[in-house]
């Protein structure tokens, strides 16, 4: 089996989930809620729309911020996570809403951004 890290992957939106089930996805967004169990939390992407990240194992570590998440969307339309990675803010807000603007080009014009958006057969 392929690791979900070694194959392609979209960026995706929340809104764009639904249509990646099954599929390797980057998904970009704030961290709004962690739940108890430490096995799930909610991201929202630049529309203020949720995405949920589900865990194989409790969180380790405190996160908070935008983070970007790569992993196999599931067919509850949640991403079964492969990896994360804090985005640091310090000095410069990562920009939600341009990015969300950036992956909305990227799906409409895939032949000029062959490497944001992966077709399957």
């Amino acid at each position: 089996m392929v690791d979900v890290m070694d194959m392609p992957k979209s960026r995706v939106n929340a809104s764009m989930l639904p249509q990646f089930i099954d599929r390797p996805v980057c998904f970009v967004g704030r961290l709004e809620k962690i739940h108890p169990s430490g096995k799930m939390f909610i991201l929202s992407d630049g529309e203020g729309k949720s995405g949920t990240i589900e865990l194989m194992e409790p969180l380790d570590e405190e996160i908070s911020g935008v983070m970007e998440i790569v992993g196999k969307v599931t067919a509850k339309a949640t991403i079964m996570c492969a990896s994360y990675v804090q985005f640091k803010e310090d000095n410069h807000p990562f920009d939600l809403g341009l990015y969300n603007e950036a992956v909305k080009i990227i799906h409409e014009f895939p032949q000029f951004f062959p490497w944001g958006v992966v077709q399957y057969d």
